[in-house]
């Protein structure tokens, strides 16, 4: 079936003993066996659920992908995929990850004898130039969060086979609907599907998506053993939200493009980076890998921190909040609110700046967002 209809129908059936079209939610934890031995599939909700199957299904069928496992967060997914290494392994990183990431490996999984080096993964020759003996994994963001650069998955996929690497994407700012790691040869897709996927604002959660049969074993054993799953109400409600993602996104990403533009040429906005732009870096790699450009922005004033603080105090559509893709405009100071625990010095080496600001455009109608921001910069 065309990609659309994948989006609505693939794993999500009405339910079979009532006909009913919106799948039934399984809210349980455990269930009665037939008897000793012998079982239906399901035993306890910590191993599996009819719910979360449905949704780990449907979410692996969007990305192309024959197997998804779904988690209580991001981040858990995240851990999760980093525990397919062991003690001594080495993981090239993308530079400008979330911060909650880079603080999780840098600060717990170092504890456990995994160490990682930092690159522009945009640039293919820094990426080979990392990797060490010990090298097992690359892992990066594409768009990144919160500088959006953008990796070239083909060239990454290369790297990574003629190294004999795990090769892990997290595709949340993408999305199924704009990019499929798994076509350019990822092995492990990641998603927050508390952003994009969901799309409301009303949950938390995270999936992996992979082909591999060996991935996706381990995964599900990490699953069940450590019980990082998301409920079942959870799952329901991402079935819920994830049926109108074609159609969420490419609002999201036509807003994003006329508000980038507006900003770029807003006389207080020094800087902006929106891979829609011809003014971004990898804007032709994003371009002939990427199905759209997705709903996120970030800009810097001209009058830094002071003015950027003036803005982001100032909007009143917009809403000032560290979350990102879900239907309402929101806001963010990466440098105090989403990735306040990555050190000054180290943001800074990477081009985070002070002053940057992040939008998440949402699907409220654009000229409302513009009017909002221009009302702000005006007194900034």
């Amino acid at each position: 079936m065309k990609f659309d209809t994948t989006v609505v129908r693939a794993a999500i059936h009405p339910d079979p003993t009532t006909g009913s079209i919106v799948p039934p939610l399984y809210q349980t934890a455990t269930y009665v066996l037939d008897e000793v031995g012998k079982d239906k599939g399901f035993d306890y909700t910590r191993s599996t659920n009819p719910t979360r199957q449905m949704l780990e299904e449907h979410l692996a069928a969007m990305d192309g992908g024959k197997f998804g496992v779904c988690f209580a967060s991001g981040m858990s997914a995240v851990d999760s995929c980093l525990k397919l290494l062991k003690a001594g392994d080495h993981v090239v990183c993308s530079d400008d990850v979330y911060g909650g990431v880079s603080r999780h490996y840098n600060t717990v999984l170092t504890r456990y004898g995994l160490s990682f080096t930092y690159v522009d993964s945009s640039n293919p020759a820094l990426v080979k130039e990392a990797i060490r003996p010990e090298t097992k994994m690359l892992w990066c963001e594409t768009p990144t969060n919160p500088l959006l650069k953008v990796t070239d998955m083909a060239a990454m996929s290369k790297i990574a086979k003629e190294h004999n690497l795990l090769f892990g994407v997290d595709s949340t700012f993408a999305t199924p609907v704009f990019l499929r790691p798994l076509e350019y040869g990822a092995d492990i897709v990641l998603h927050s599907t508390t952003k994009y996927l969901s799309g409301h604002n009303q949950l938390i959660g995270g999936a992996v998506i992979t082909n591999r049969q060996d991935i996706f074993d381990e995964m599900k054993y990490i699953q069940k053993t450590i019980g990082a799953v998301p409920s079942p109400f959870d799952c329901w409600l991402t079935l819920l939200g994830v049926k109108t993602l074609h159609l969420r996104m490419a609002r999201h990403a036509s807003n994003a493009q006329k508000v980038a533009e507006f900003l770029e040429a807003h006389p207080k906005v020094a800087r902006v980076t929106y891979p829609g732009l011809a003014s971004h870096p990898q804007h032709e790699v994003a371009a002939k890998q990427m199905d759209g450009f997705s709903g996120m922005i970030s800009f810097e004033l001209t009058g830094g921190i002071p003015a950027g603080k003036t803005v982001m105090n100032s909007v009143k559509l917009c809403a000032l909040a560290e979350s990102l893709g879900a239907v309402e405009t929101m806001i963010t100071h990466p440098a105090t609110m989403t990735h306040v625990d990555v050190p000054a010095a180290e943001r800074h080496a990477r081009g985070l700046t002070d002053g940057l600001v992040r939008i998440s455009v949402g699907i409220e109608d654009v000229e409302d967002i513009i009017a909002d921001l221009s009302a702000a910069l005006d007194k900034a």
